[in-house]
């Protein structure tokens, strides 16, 4: 088994990544757990993350720092958000949900992590949570709707630092079936640019995640 360090308490083993489990010996979704010198790995499957699927298909920009603030737009059961918060252990990942019943789940992950602070509401309307975000190096968005862009720049207009990264997962048949998943994707891209922000890096999920986009983008000034 060869493991080696890739990043800020990531780590690739063998054709797989994995996190430093900051809750030793507890699983979220039946990840297999591996011991790593003084460490313990979680794997990371990039079928239950769009965020591994990315890192596995050659993401090169990673602004996750052990110390950073995220704001997670659509945390769901808390899979993605898990491992962010095993890079991140001395950062706060602020985790919006809309739907109670994945916020329960949720909250069964970010009851035994310090920095997963939970915020059930729309991500449509972000001044609703505007006085429990502060200011953040990374916004992350997965929310699968037809307005995801344009809840991605509200949120970031609102709580990004002026050197913050974006990343905005894209489900194209979330925003329009009839159009094919390349032309979705230039347009959002356009979207993106008009609405201040400059497209980094962009990386296709295809085989993890089929018709989806990673958009990296940051302020274009």
């Amino acid at each position: 088994m060869q493991i080696n360090k890739i990043g800020e308490n990531l780590y690739q083993i063998d054709n797989n990544i994995a996190t430093v489990n900051l809750t030793p010996g507890i699983q979220v979704y039946q990840e297999k757990l591996i011991e790593h010198e003084d460490k313990q790995l979680r794997l990371w499957n990039p079928r239950r993350s769009k965020l591994a699927a990315s890192i596995i298909r050659g993401l090169h920009t990673f602004p996750f720092k052990k110390d950073s603030k995220v704001l997670y737009l659509g945390a769901s059961a808390g899979t993605t958000p898990s491992h962010i918060s095993d890079i991140c252990p001395d950062g706060r990942i602020y985790c919006v949900e809309f739907s109670p019943t994945m916020m329960r789940d949720f909250l069964d992950v970010s009851s035994r992590r310090e920095n997963l602070l939970a915020i059930l509401d729309d991500a449509t309307r972000p001044g609703n949570y505007q006085h429990l975000v502060e200011k953040v190096d990374v916004v992350y968005s997965d929310v699968a709707q037809a307005t995801q862009t344009k809840l991605f720049l509200d949120n970031f207009k609102l709580f990004a630092k002026d050197d913050a990264v974006g990343i905005l997962m894209i489900k194209a048949r979330s925003i329009d079936v009839t159009m094919k998943p390349n032309d979705v994707f230039r347009q959002e891209k356009k979207n993106l640019k008009q609405g201040g922000l400059k497209v980094i890096e962009e990386i296709k999920l295809d085989p993890y995640e089929k018709d989806h986009i990673a958009f990296v983008c940051e302020k274009s000034f």
